[in-house]
């Protein structure tokens, strides 16, 4: 199980010091996106969840924690498009060779395995030196259920 640690280092008369400290919020974060691994979760969807859960823990806690997670690469963060609006993924190491499809209406997340899309990719790199990173490649449309309601 990763360790969650805030890491601080600081220096005092020329000797650097480090100071670390796990905290049981930063671990009920994490604990909850590792035991939904494979589910896609907004910040307030985790706040909401470890609360009923009994967990103490604030609003602006989880923010940070999901910011500091993220920026660890244990915690996967995918952006909507249209209005700033995200979810949190926990990095499940299986999650690098497929491809994201999310719906612009209901906010699904989609995980895909495609060939054309693979095909694509190899086209892009091959005719115009790019390469396409698929593990954070999130294409936008309409998903099926939200087609036929429309």
């Amino acid at each position: 199980m990763y360790n969650l640690k805030l890491n601080f280092k600081f220096i005092l008369k020329g000797i650097i010091y480090e100071l670390s400290y796990e905290t049981k919020q930063s671990k009920l974060v994490y604990d909850f996106l590792e035991k939904n691994s494979g589910k896609h979760f907004s910040a307030e969807d985790v706040y909401f969840a470890i609360k009923e859960n009994g967990g103490n823990i604030g609003r602006t806690t989880v923010y940070r924690q999901l910011d500091r997670l993220v920026d660890e690469n244990r915690v996967r963060k995918f952006f909507s498009g249209d209005n700033n609006s995200c979810c949190y993924q926990f990095e499940d190491k299986n999650c690098h060779n497929h491809y994201h499809l999310r719906c612009s209406s209901c906010g699904t997340l989609i995980h895909t395995e495609c060939d054309f899309l693979d095909k694509l990719s190899q086209h892009i790199f091959k005719d115009h030196n790019f390469k396409i990173d698929g593990s954070k490649t999130v294409l936008y449309g309409i998903c099926k259920n939200c087609e036929v309601v429309e």
